[in-house]
């Protein structure tokens, strides 16, 4: 016979605890967690063995999560200089980089687009107590036009090879969709514009028609998945929130119609509004192509001001870094990036947690510290409706009721 399953438990105490949904603190919580999830914030039903977690002086916010990541790729490795990496060599960067991720405070990720497949390893790893990290919302490959942003066009034809990148016509983004989710993916990322990064692309041109948009959103709906869509120009954009798309990625050239169209079908903006001054101080050394550094000297503080807009316009907004594009565990940086531009450091954390939640189908499960939800949270020292860069240095990590060492 089997021998009975043991529930792990835990008590977390803490001087006070940020009530995102209503803006406020609580003083003096204790929260039990019981496997992983947590069953009170007085105290109740904590088990008599329950691992106790004194966070004495601190203030818990709930596990931060991140919209756009790429947990497999590296900062410094830009342009050209990744065609002399093996291909699992990325795989194998997933590993610290989901680690850093998770020490950074980020209990929760959506990776918007792996090669091989590689975020899907990385969640099941990561579920199966293997390795550290976040919770991963995986996408598989992104999804976009032949020769466009989610295409690769480093090398010449003699090396071309099949891709699960590309998708032409309504048909064939449908059939995509349907193969992403086949083998592991929870959502869905289209490129529906140019991108910085890309080779041969510019930045708003618009790569998809509003039809193949459709296309790819009617079957990932109809298998219970959100899409996410990168768009940068506003004829991309638009076409991207008429199709129907859950969020809108970048988002750098939006204007007033843009803004009014995405609150009328209630899409949601991320806005990676951290990464230029990483791109700009060190994209030349990492190899980055000197057409994308142009392309974000053009993009950089145009799309500060569409935040700025966006926010005041009372757009929905998340918290997505594009995390890659600088070093896993600077996600963080971010915070002050938007209250900068426009946000109060609640809205900031707002669209970390309830709003990411809610873009992301799972408010149940993550965003809040509440009963039912993972037992995820992150502590700091001090008041981050004050100062939210408190944020990047959490003196706690707290995933599922267990303290990431």
């Amino acid at each position: 016979m089997a021998a009975p399953a043991v529930a792990q438990s835990a008590l977390i105490t803490a001087d006070r605890v940020l009530d995102v949904e209503r803006g406020l603190y609580v003083q003096n919580p204790q929260i039990v967690v019981v496997d992983g999830r947590i069953v009170s914030l007085d105290g109740s039903g904590a088990p008599a063995d329950a691992e106790r977690i004194d966070l004495k002086g601190q203030t818990l916010v709930p596990g931060l999560i991140d919209m756009h990541v790429h947990l497999n790729g590296v900062a410094d490795i830009g342009g050209y200089r990744g065609l002399q990496y093996t291909d699992s060599f990325w795989s194998v960067m997933g590993v610290p980089n989901a680690e850093a991720t998770l020490k950074a405070g980020f209990t929760t990720v959506r990776n918007v687009g792996s090669a091989n497949y590689a975020d899907v390893a990385l969640r099941q790893a990561i579920d199966a107590g293997r390795i550290e990290g976040p919770r991963i919302v995986a996408a598989g490959y992104a999804i976009g036009a032949t020769g466009g942003h989610c295409d690769d066009n480093f090398l010449p034809p003699s090396y071309e090879l099949p891709s699960n990148s590309t998708a032409d016509g309504p048909g064939e983004m449908a059939a995509r969709v349907k193969q992403m989710r086949k083998y592991g993916a929870e959502v869905i990322k289209i490129c529906a514009t140019g991108g910085v990064f890309s080779k041969g692309t510019t930045v708003g041109e618009q790569q998809l028609t509003e039809d193949e948009i459709r296309a790819a959103v009617e079957a990932a709906h109809l298998l219970g998945l959100k899409v996410a869509a990168h768009a940068h120009g506003n004829a991309g954009i638009k076409a991207a929130i008429r199709g129907g798309v859950d969020t809108v990625e970048h988002a750098s050239f939006l204007d007033d119609e843009a803004i009014r169209l995405a609150k009328e079908y209630g899409a949601a903006f991320s806005m990676d509004i951290y990464n230029t001054e990483y791109t700009l101080a060190e994209g030349e050394k990492n190899g980055v192509l000197p057409e994308s550094l142009a392309k974000e000297r053009q993009v950089g503080t145009v799309q500060r001001e569409s935040f700025r807009r966006a926010v005041k316009g009372g757009a929905k907004m998340v918290f997505g870094s594009d995390a890659a594009i600088f070093p896993h565990g600077l996600n963080a940086r971010q915070f002050a990036v938007m209250v900068r531009f426009g946000m109060t450091p609640l809205q900031a954390i707002q669209a970390a947690t309830i709003n990411a939640a809610d873009a992301l189908g799972r408010e149940a499960d993550v965003g809040a510290i509440k009963v039912g939800a993972w037992g995820d949270m992150v502590a700091v020292t001090g008041d981050p409706l004050s100062d939210v860069t408190l944020l990047e240095n959490p003196s706690a990590v707290i995933k599922g009721g267990e303290r990431v060492r």
